[in-house]
């Protein structure tokens, strides 16, 4: 199966082609709840969850960037009804994130909604885990004196003193600039209805695979994870069954 290549067709025929175990990381948004027409295309989210278990390899990563529309009043809940079949299917759930966008949806009964859920599926361990070290700390350098760990008979385990790093690990909320709008310095996206940002495809990139692994979209849309898999020396394939998609990637990428 040659890599580095979008193929317009449907996700499932193109993960029928691949062996198991063969990709190291998937990084999508699929098309959830009719929130976008997407020319018109719908997806086997059943059928595609099976096949994402079967490519991925043990210990690759599934990200799965997912909301929820609001329908008569009330949310669909789509998002964790696929997390918990992800589960059914034989991914660990390695960890429930939430992506805060920096626009807002407006509501006049209920708080305005600002976040999707990034599920990151795991098929066993993961083999690779890049944490990112850069939340900025308000107390580097100071000396801690009574860090500890709760033990289950209640009591305090000390973990001695240590010095406060400058930056420390992430936490699992991510507040990136919407990919619309003025932050868009890429045009060629906007020709797509709902681009994902690039430095959330760049984050969760280098989080989850190392150089010359196989990245994997099967819903690729304008070509973000492509773009960045490249960016950072790693290989991809992607799926787009819409032709005018499939032409625009060509375009930011200039491959194929």
């Amino acid at each position: 199966m040659k890599i580095n290549k979008t193929y317009n067709e449907n996700c499932l025929d193109t993960m029928a082609r691949m062996e198991d175990n063969f990709i190291d990381l998937t990084v999508t948004s699929p098309p959830y709840d009719n929130l976008r027409k997407y020319n018109g295309y719908s997806f086997d989210f059943e059928s595609i969850a099976k096949e994402l278990y079967r490519t991925t390899k043990e210990g690759g990563v599934v990200v799965w960037i997912v909301g929820d529309a609001t329908i008569k009043g009330s949310e669909t809940g789509t998002s964790f009804k696929q997390a918990l079949y992800f589960k059914e299917c034989g991914f660990n759930l390695h960890d429930t994130m939430i992506y805060e966008k920096s626009g807002i949806m407006p509501s006049r009964n209920r708080y305005c909604q600002m976040f999707e859920y990034m599920f990151v599926l795991s098929k066993g361990k993961p083999k690779t885990t890049n944490l990112l070290k850069d939340r900025k700390n308000n107390w580097a350098g100071t000396k801690t004196g009574n860090i500890g760990q709760r033990q289950k008979d209640g009591s305090v385990k000390k973990n001695g003193k240590k010095t406060i790093k400058e930056f420390g690990l992430r936490f699992n909320i991510w507040r990136i600039l919407n990919e619309g709008g003025w932050n868009n310095k890429d045009i060629l996206t906007k020709k797509h209805p709902a681009t994902f940002p690039e430095q959330l495809a760049n984050d969760h990139i280098v989080s989850w695979s190392n150089e010359s692994d196989l990245i994997y979209d099967p819903f690729m849309g304008s070509g973000t994870t492509a773009k960045i898999a490249l960016l950072n020396n790693r290989n991809y394939i992607g799926s787009e069954i819409s032709k005018e998609y499939c032409d625009i990637i060509k375009q930011r990428i200039n491959l194929d």
